[in-house]
């Protein structure tokens, strides 16, 4: 039987997750909502999956880019990095990661530039 351990350098990407959201400090950016792009990188031991293949062992994807998208969602936000730390804390608390790398775009932000974004590394 494999067990995991506590150190893990396995790594479990979703990358691209768009959602519309009313963001920014100015009162027109809350009259319609305007993309983010997020982009998260979580440890997370992948031996006891891969073994059982047993979505319970896993890192489900799906259910933590519906967590974020519902997050995002639930209120209009004023920066982008609070943004970012209430994504990093609900990954690190409600599905037990012990490191995520998050990254949140706002592509409409600067109109000269792709985009703007903001990368933070929290660990519980």
């Amino acid at each position: 039987m494999i067990t995991p351990t506590t150190v893990s350098f396995d790594k479990v990407l979703i990358e691209g997750l768009q959602v519309d959201a009313f963001v920014g400090i100015y009162a027109w950016e809350h009259e319609q909502p305007q993309p983010l792009i997020i982009d998260l990188t979580m440890s997370w031991d992948n031996r006891l999956a891969a073994a059982s293949e047993q979505i319970t062992d896993a890192l489900d994807y799906d259910r933590v880019s519906q967590a974020v998208t519902q997050l995002i969602l639930q209120q209009p936000w004023q920066l982008i990095e609070t943004v970012a730390e209430r994504i990093a804390m609900l990954v690190i608390n409600d599905f037990s990661v012990a490191q995520v790398l998050v990254k949140v775009a706002k592509p409409q932000a600067v109109p000269s530039a792709r985009q703007v974004a903001v990368v933070i590394e929290r660990s519980r």
